[in-house]
């Protein structure tokens, strides 16, 4: 060993600090599990910066730096890195204001929500989703999926959506301007209940972003990421990350899950 030292040209000093490291406890073992821990508990959709905020909801405060040299040294790494359908026909009923007018945050729960349809290309068959999110959490209120985008998976939607609303409420609903939400019975039953509707100006995705986000986080952390057997096992499973999505996942600009967030405003109210 003397002699392989030596050629190498490393100072004796050298050579006896490294062996003393290598024989001491690796001081950051336990922080090493619990990250490996969270990484698995959502099954690789956590980069270090969610991670980081995890621990810190768990009482450890540490560098985002440090975790992402930690999840390196682990080979961890975010896993998680179509085309949209399109509801607009022309005017088929009544064009609502934009009231909503890109101001995506809101006080309260049932202040502000937003919805649309997204389509799923799966086992040769087309599947449409109709979800409505609160915009004061990120909360996934409802949600509808049906194998054709009728009216009534809007309708049945909204009458979900209706159940969780209290009667006492300010609340404004804003969509895009796709056919379903132009109908007059859909309207109707905004006004029956004292809702203002709002609608995106037309072609601009922009206005309805929140909604566009929640579906892009949906295809690659739950639709390009996990294999289905058949469209039923595909219903089940959505279902199971919808619920994950809203108790369990961590929004970045909350630092907890949506519903987390608001019970803790519920309870402080």
């Amino acid at each position: 060993m003397k002699a392989l030292v030596k050629l190498a040209g490393i100072p004796r000093s050298t050579y006896y600090d490294l062996v003393k490291r290598m024989n001491r406890p690796d001081s950051d073992a336990d922080l090493k599990a619990e990250i490996k821990s969270i990484y698995e508990e959502h099954e690789g959709r956590y980069g270090y910066r969610r991670i980081r905020d995890e621990l810190v909801n768990r009482g450890k405060k540490v560098n985002h730096k440090k975790v992402h040299r930690i999840m390196k040294m682990l080979g961890l790494k975010c896993l998680v890195r179509l085309k949209k359908y399109r509801s607009y026909k022309g005017t088929v009923g009544k064009i609502a204001p934009n009231h909503l007018d890109r101001q995506f945050t809101a006080d309260a729960p049932n202040e502000k929500w937003v919805t649309d349809i997204t389509e799923f290309k799966l086992f040769g068959e087309k599947l449409y989703l109709s979800p409505v999110l609160d915009l004061f959490n990120g909360e996934i209120i409802t949600y509808t999926i049906g194998s054709r985008p009728t009216y009534s998976l809007v309708s049945e939607m909204l009458e979900k959506a209706l159940e969780c609303l209290p009667e006492d409420h300010q609340l404004l609903m804003h969509s895009d301007q796709g056919w379903h939400y132009q109908m007059k019975q859909y309207r109707h039953a905004l006004q029956t209940r004292g809702i203002r509707q709002s609608m995106s100006r037309k072609g601009n995705c922009y206005d309805n972003s929140v909604m566009e986000n929640f579906f892009g986080i949906l295809k690659s952390e739950f639709l390009y990421y996990k294999d289905f057997e058949n469209v039923e096992h595909f219903k089940q499973e959505l279902e199971k990350y919808i619920e994950y999505y809203n108790t369990k996942r961590m929004k970045a600009k909350l630092k907890m899950s949506p519903v987390q967030y608001r019970t803790h405003f519920e309870q402080a109210a």
